[in-house]
């Protein structure tokens, strides 16, 4: 696999056999299928819409396994075609762009038949479950000379770039470590939106649909690309450990401290729960021998040293139209498959660990009821982020209730082991 945002043979879409290229008649607008319309597939056909408005995409085809529900900011277009099963549409629609936007346990097979049928990918993240499975996707896309871009759509802002611009200009000096905090809630009926919700596997595969896995991914993504940037390349983890808590009967994390120690560059740690306190958006910390930096990365607010306080950095590339921009021209990806290789090495690592401890008790309060009732850790917002602020784990700092991590080793160039 060729490096982040290089362009592979046929990336660009150029070849003669894809339609509207280059010396094949008259340039029409790429063709678009999304595969998982309903659930947070809304979202992608929201972010379809305004680009088929304008004629940069004709959105030609929409694969769910249940009627599509309404969506007024994006309604189905004339001349789009409805499935229920991705490979019919593939046969049917040839699209030059997929959207896979399915459970993650799903996403090889789907994501395997669309480049096999020709097609770009923009695939939801977590792409796969393991490494081994990372460069089959990666093997697969290089030998159908297609590219991948994954969902990590918060790696696209402008405030990413500022915070990156700056580190590279030395304005935080040596960086000795990167960390994120997140304190969210979810109520019961999160845990029953899906079958796949709150699992850690499903049909014999791994769904992981865990704090870390799923609904914080994009922080844990976001330190990777301030890693990356500091290291000048993508993380390769030395060494990954990680203590994961859960407040209900689930198979996974909801309350996770994880900590990656890289080959070379700073460490990283994740502290994330959604049994929070109170709510803590999303905060990125790099800390280096001259300063400090923070960026809140769902609202792209940044604060450098010396700024007085937080500042609005607007400005987010898209995913879908930076992927319609190397497909024309070669623009680099913003998050080709190849940058998300530490990621799921993380994933592989929260699908080989033990089941997450059960918190209860005094610990833990409940507010509301019925399918809206919350479960909230007490003092869990000040542990976060006191591993935030200090690198060490809930275990490390004397948290009465953490359990010893687990941790793997991670050979250079190889899966993880034990």
């Amino acid at each position: 696999m060729t490096g982040p945002g290089a362009v592979r043979r046929g990336d660009a879409g150029a070849g003669p056999a894809r339609r509207g290229a280059a010396g094949a008649g008259p340039a029409q607008p790429p063709t678009v299928a999304l595969v998982g319309a309903n659930g947070h597939g809304r979202w992608h056909r929201r972010a379809i819409a305004p680009l088929h408005a304008a004629g940069r995409v004709r959105l030609a085809g929409l694969v769910d396994v249940r009627p599509l529900d309404d969506e007024p900011a994006a309604p189905v277009p004339t001349g789009a075609r409805t499935f229920t099963d991705h490979r019919a549409m593939l046969a049917a629609v040839r699209p030059d762009v997929v959207v896979v936007c399915t459970p993650p346990h799903t996403h090889l097979p789907i994501a395997l038949d669309a480049l096999a049928a020709g097609a770009d990918l923009l695939l939801e993240k977590p792409p796969v479950p393991d490494l081994a499975e990372h460069r089959r996707l990666a093997a697969a896309a290089e030998d159908a000379g297609r590219a991948v871009q994954v969902g990590f759509q918060a790696l696209g802002s402008a405030a990413l770039a500022d915070l990156t611009a700056a580190l590279a200009a030395g304005r935080l000096g040596t960086v000795t470590a990167v960390a994120t905090v997140a304190a969210w809630r979810r109520p019961d009926a999160y845990y029953a939106r899906s079958p796949w919700a709150g699992r850690r596997s499903l049909d014999g595969r791994p769904a992981l649909d865990g704090a870390l896995a799923n609904p914080l991914a994009h922080a844990v993504m976001q330190c990777l690309a301030v890693a990356e940037a500091v290291a000048g390349g993508p993380v390769r983890p030395a060494r990954i450990e990680v203590e994961r808590y859960r407040v209900r009967p689930i198979e996974v994390d909801d309350t996770a401290v994880l900590r990656v120690t890289p080959r070379t560059g700073p460490p990283v740690l994740a502290a994330v729960t959604l049994a929070g306190e109170e709510f803590i958006a999303g905060e990125v910390h790099v800390r280096g021998d001259l300063g400090r930096a923070v960026l809140e990365y769902p609202t792209d607010r940044l604060r450098l040293p010396g700024d007085p306080a937080p500042r609005a950095v607007p400005g987010r590339r898209g995913l879908l139209e930076n992927l319609l921009d190397h497909r024309a021209a070669g623009t680099p990806l913003i998050a080709p498959l190849a940058r998300t290789a530490p990621f799921t090495a993380i994933v592989a690592a929260l699908r080989d660990a033990p089941e997450p401890t059960l918190l209860g008790g005094d610990l833990v309060r409940t507010e509301g009821d019925g399918p809206q009732r919350e479960r909230v850790i007490r003092g869990v917002d000040a542990v976060l982020r006191h591993a935030t602020g200090t690198g060490a784990l809930p275990s490390e700092s004397g948290v009465p209730w953490a359990v010893p991590p687990y941790r793997i080793e991670l050979p250079d160039g190889e899966a993880p082991q034990r």
